[in-house]
């Protein structure tokens, strides 16, 4: 079974922010791929289907961002997983403009909470990510102060947009990851900046 784990605040008050990216992802494959509803597991909402003859599992946790990671648990005691080959984790990234995503196979949390957690439950940085760009352009780079605040903040309506206009091909990325693996994944989605 494929785990795509879309990192993300519970709560009205954060269905609009940065740091859900990861959320409008994830409901946007829930959409696109026919999913049934959302049902509660444990401390997740979880939507599950068959995708190109592969299983697959969607998991929002409903946990704060810095606890994510314990979603995992379940899926790192059973034998015939994977992180490494099963796993794909989409965040915000800040060191990313709007508008720009990023494929990696493995790395660092890079001072992201909710990959902290995440690696500090599968005790490995050895699983894929999708990193979407929610960093402030440059005309925009100093007028947002405390990190945390930039990334609990909603969008400019502009970026909001800008964000919205990717999400397809954030969902062709992810396809390819779950039937092509990361690293032809990375080679097909990864390209340097215009």
């Amino acid at each position: 079974m494929k785990v795509i784990l879309g990192l993300g605040n519970p709560g009205r008050q954060y269905e609009a922010t940065r740091h859900n990216v990861g959320w409008w992802l994830i409901d946007h494959l829930a959409d696109v791929w026919h999913f049934d509803g959302w049902k509660r597991s444990g401390e997740a909402h979880v939507a599950a289907n068959e995708v190109a003859g592969t299983r697959v599992r969607l998991v929002k946790p409903q946990t704060y961002m810095n606890l994510s990671g314990q979603v995992l648990k379940n899926y790192v005691r059973n034998p015939f997983w994977s992180a490494a080959k099963d796993l794909l984790v989409v965040v915000d990234e800040v060191q990313l403009p709007v508008g720009r995503f990023r494929l990696r196979s493995r790395g660092s949390a890079g001072g992201h909470n909710g990959l902290k957690s995440v690696e500090h439950a599968l005790g490995t940085q050895e699983y894929s990510r999708l990193r979407i760009g929610v960093g402030p352009s440059e005309e925009r780079k100093g007028i947002y102060g405390d990190l945390a605040d930039f990334v609990l903040a909603p969008f400019a309506g502009d970026e909001r947009e800008d964000v919205i206009s990717i999400i397809p091909s954030l969902a062709e990325a992810t396809q390819s990851w779950l039937t092509e693996g990361i690293e032809k994944a990375m080679n097909l989605h990864n390209r340097a900046p215009d």
